[in-house]
């Protein structure tokens, strides 16, 4: 049985908080939600002006086995001083926690916000499959509860270092308790656990790497692992951190959720002047898209994908033996799923099928085509506000900035108008011809909404994908980020900035191989 130490907790060198309760206690819960502003609102200056520290960063070659160290949280999001359970495995006599906010911090990137004392370690091994959902879920006894006063909104992550040298990571959201007037940064958890492979199941394959042996439903009661990603972060690093530190560098308003919140709490979002999604923002509940949807129709809140397949798989969240909300299903076949005869509007079949379709690009602008590829972005409408100051010309290329993933327009009936295409990138993907294209439309209520239809654009804002293109890519969608995010800062960009519908070349009027009617 391992110990669980419950450890009050405060930013390094201010006063300690109250560190009472679990992260599952509602009252709790509650009561960090009455906070209200003081708790939601961030000064990005002055939080960005504290000491600022790498160590957060973990050495690949210092990872271990899987089983040396890993770790996950009883809540993947809570707002400032809500506690939470860490659970905690390892091979080693004992391991230390350190919790850090990810923001600009001068380049650094990060700032040290607490430190456990070193904990005894135990190795935890107990966990169950469900036979028919292929669902891994752990059944770990708690290591430490972790309270929160003092902590910043934000992106944080938990490093796990173990007495014999191992390192692994374990990320955590603390949500702003309000986002009025801000410009909401959304990490997209739902679809981190997607891909997670713990316990040989994802919502993409089994143990056998098969896409048939997939989990139809996976929880989040167990540590991240991906064969991309093996230090314990989900997807953060590949399509959270450069947004996140580009954001606070340029003191945007800005404002911390997870898409947990778009489903289980849509009121976080009122009053928000932008919802900003990450690189791969792919899982969406119809709870969770209806809470987008009347931000941008309601109050004029501006979207911006920032990647690409966004709002591409229809889910539902379930729970979990550590409560509501920590399971999200997904069969991908309607036939499969059985609310398929009581209840066909919630299968969890991808949004632009039967049997009830509703194409992502009612809410992006864009339809997600094809992947994997690898292709310039090549820009079509220069005079567009969101490139002033680029310099770029009707057919300036940026080599690498397309891939691996991409949208296009195509005209159906539910493509926004008017709408605005900004790039028109031609490629191949799996053998055939089309076109990558960023888009822009805007609506009644004055709010604007972009998609950057390539998963390189989020990573190009910090210097992950410096492997697939130069200094001048990154320079042109830092440049035109700035300036989107700017101007919607500031409100309904569809005021200040109305969309006039234009034409690419070769611009679908269907999309084949869609399934779109």
């Amino acid at each position: 049985m391992t110990a669980v130490l419950t450890l009050s907790t405060a930013s390094c060198g201010g006063s300690p908080g109250p560190g009472t309760g679990s992260g599952a206690d509602p009252a709790q819960q509650a009561s960090a939600r009455a906070q209200g502003g003081s708790a939601g609102a961030i000064d990005v200056a002055a939080e960005n002006a504290k000491p600022g520290t790498r160590a957060w960063a973990v050495d690949d070659s210092r990872l271990g086995a899987q089983d040396a160290i890993e770790g996950y949280t009883d809540h993947a999001s809570v707002a400032p001083g809500q506690s939470f359970r860490l659970y905690v495995s390892t091979t080693a006599p004992s391991f230390t926690v350190a919790a850090y906010r990810i923001g600009y911090y001068g380049g650094a990137d990060g700032h040290l916000v607490w430190q456990s004392p070193q904990t005894p370690g135990v190795h935890q091994t107990a966990q169950s499959i469900d036979a028919t959902t292929h669902t891994v879920e752990c059944d770990w006894q708690p290591s430490l509860t972790v309270g929160t006063s003092g902590w910043v909104p934000g992106e944080y992550l938990l490093r796990l270092d173990s007495s014999a040298g191992d390192e692994r990571l374990v990320p955590l959201i603390v949500h702003s308790t309000s986002t009025a007037g801000r410009v909401v940064i959304l990490a997209g958890t739902t679809t981190w656990q997607a891909y997670n492979t713990w316990g040989g199941y994802s919502l993409y394959r089994g143990p056998d790497g098969a896409y048939a042996t997939r989990a139809r439903a996976v929880s989040f009661d167990r540590p991240y692992l991906d064969p991309d990603e093996p230090s314990g972060d989900g997807l953060f690093f590949p399509f959270d951190q450069a947004l996140v530190s580009f954001a606070e560098q340029h003191g945007l308003p800005v404002a911390y959720e997870s898409d947990l919140e778009l489903e289980t709490s849509p009121q976080l979002f009122q009053g928000a002047r932008a919802i900003v999604s990450d690189g791969h923002d792919e899982y969406y509940s119809q709870t969770m898209r209806d809470t987008l949807q009347n931000a941008r129709d309601r109050q004029g809140t501006n979207l911006a994908f920032l990647g690409a397949n966004a709002i591409f798989r229809h889910i539902r969240w379930g729970s979990t033996q550590l409560g509501a909300d920590r399971l999200v299903i997904c069969y991908k076949d309607a036939t499969e799923d059985p609310l398929a005869a009581s209840d066909p509007t919630q299968t969890t079949q991808d949004w632009r099928y039967a049997p009830d379709p509703r194409p992502e690009n009612a809410l992006t602008g864009s339809l997600y085509q094809c992947n994997p590829v690898d292709a310039p972005y090549v820009v079509y409408d220069p005079d567009n506000w969101i490139f002033a100051g680029t310099g770029v010309t009707q057919g300036t290329s940026f080599p690498g900035l397309v891939g691996p993933e991409y949208d296009r327009v195509v005209d159906i009936g539910t493509t926004p108008h008017p709408i605005e295409v900004l790039s028109h990138s031609p490629l191949t993907c799996q053998g055939t011809g089309s076109y990558q294209e960023s888009s822009y439309y805007t609506v009644a209520s004055g709010a604007g909404v972009f998609d950057a239809a390539t998963m390189r654009w989020e990573c190009a804002l910090g210097s992950q994908c410096s492997a697939h293109f130069g200094q001048g890519a990154r320079d042109f969608v830092r440049r035109a980020t700035l300036t989107l995010l700017t101007a919607f800062a500031a409100g309904p960009a569809g005021r200040a900035h109305p969309a006039v519908d234009n034409t690419a070349a070769d611009y679908v009027p269907l999309g084949e191989g869609l399934g779109i009617d």
